[in-house]
């Protein structure tokens, strides 16, 4: 009996120094220092008590052994048991929200101009958080806190690409449409939208919670109601570079998402141009120049769901894409939303964003019942202020959340 417990006990010894070196060398890879540093003391220490068994008495060894077993059986019992499911509740906004009221839209008034007494006149409790966001460097700016002239160079050349893009995003129709069942159709563009780059897309009914009700930035009339008569949504993710993302909020990572903005503003633009040679009327909504909340039509076309951080967490990527949207009046078939109850459980546990988040702008605690739907709302205030005084879009939330990891062993397992 004592041979057969000490041959158990060098074996565990040795099973748990492989699964612990493991989870160190894999975050090592991925140069999470504080990650690997816990790795590595757990697989020393517990590798090096589960040694020292096997020196003590053969009762003793045989009764470690016997609670380690429950142990485990306990354990998987407990995990496929459902204890604590997660309720989606209503999640669905009633009320549509105003694309004036958005930070970027704030940030783009200047002090003197029709739109900013118009703007403040009907809000003027957001005058002075704004003003004292202004008076800081501002994104990209030479005088930030982590200003990289050569980086910051590069993100601009990409803002400059989007910000030439938004005058593409809608164009002349073909005279005659070409004949093809929704089923084939939307086939095509998903297949289409691939091709150009996209890293998933999805379908869905374009409600009127989806869309702004008035213009805050872009092409058109600021402050004219946004009319919009499509009746479907493409929306499709691009990825966001892992290891650019990782140096956050340092600035790599708004070059990244710079190129990335541009990237899915091109698919953008190319997909809606081509429904429209199809003969059917499609609208780009690309960075600066929306007229939908793509999160929100990402979320129905079946793309992933609405984080902690207010970010839409795609299943193998979580956080770390951007997202564009083509509206059109093509009949497409949508894809069925089907609510992932884990991601908003992992988010309710989770709370790693929450607690790295350099500027305190994602809350704690559970969701909570906003314009009608359970959700988890940033300050947009705080974060957009932070950006300013650093120089660039931070995006600490995403290079921290599990989800945004590769798909590795450890990762998967974890999640």
């Amino acid at each position: 009996m004592d041979q057969v417990t000490t041959v158990i006990f060098s074996a565990l010894s040795f099973v748990w120094l492989i699964v612990f070196a493991g989870f160190g060398i894999t975050s090592a890879i991925e140069s999470e220092k504080r990650a690997a540093l816990v790795s590595l003391v757990i697989t020393v220490c517990g590798a090096t008590l589960l040694l020292l068994v096997v020196f003590l008495p053969v009762t003793v060894k045989v009764t470690l052994l016997a609670i380690l077993g429950c142990g485990v059986i306990a354990g998987i019992v407990l995990f496929f048991l459902p204890i604590g499911k997660v309720e989606m509740g209503h999640d669905t906004p009633k009320t549509r929200f105003d694309e004036r009221d958005i930070m970027f839209a704030r940030a783009r008034l200047r002090p003197g101009s029709p739109e900013f007494s118009v703007y403040y006149d009907m809000h003027p409790e957001n005058l002075a958080v704004d003003e004292r966001t202004r008076a800081k460097p501002g994104l990209l700016s030479p005088d930030s806190r982590l200003a990289d002239p050569a980086l910051f160079a590069s993100a601009q050349g990409s803002f400059f690409l989007t910000e030439a893009l938004r005058e593409a995003v809608d164009g002349p129709v073909a005279g005659e449409r070409v004949n093809l069942s929704p089923e084939r159709l939307t086939r095509y563009l998903k297949d289409l939208a691939a091709y150009y780059g996209s890293l998933s897309a999805g379908v869905t009914t374009l409600q009127q919670y989806h869309v702004y009700t008035h213009i805050g930035r872009g092409t058109g009339t600021y402050g004219e109601p946004v009319l919009l008569d499509h009746s479907h949504a493409l929306a499709f993710t691009v990825e966001m570079n892992y290891e650019m993302t990782g140096t956050s909020p340092k600035a790599p990572v708004v070059m990244e998402s710079a190129r990335q903005y541009v990237e899915s503003a091109r698919v953008a633009v190319q997909l809606a141009a081509a429904i429209r040679a199809l003969g059917f009327n499609a609208r780009a909504h690309i960075d600066g120049n929306y007229r939908v909340i793509a999160p929100l039509v990402a979320r129905d076309a079946g793309l992933g769901e609405i984080g902690r951080m207010g970010l839409l967490m795609t299943p193998g990527h979580g956080p770390r894409v951007r997202l564009g949207v083509v509206t059109t009046d093509a009949e497409l078939v949508p894809d069925e939303r089907l609510p992932d109850r884990a991601v908003i459980d992992f988010c309710n546990i989770c709370s790693k964003c929450a607690g790295n988040c350099p500027s305190r702008s994602i809350p704690f605690g559970d969701r909570q019942e906003i314009d009608g739907a359970l959700r988890w709302r940033i300050d947009a205030e705080t974060c957009f202020h932070y950006w300013n005084v650093i120089g660039t879009d931070c995006g600490r939330c995403m290079a921290v959340c599990p989800y945004s990891h590769p798909a590795s062993l450890s990762h998967n397992l974890i999640r």
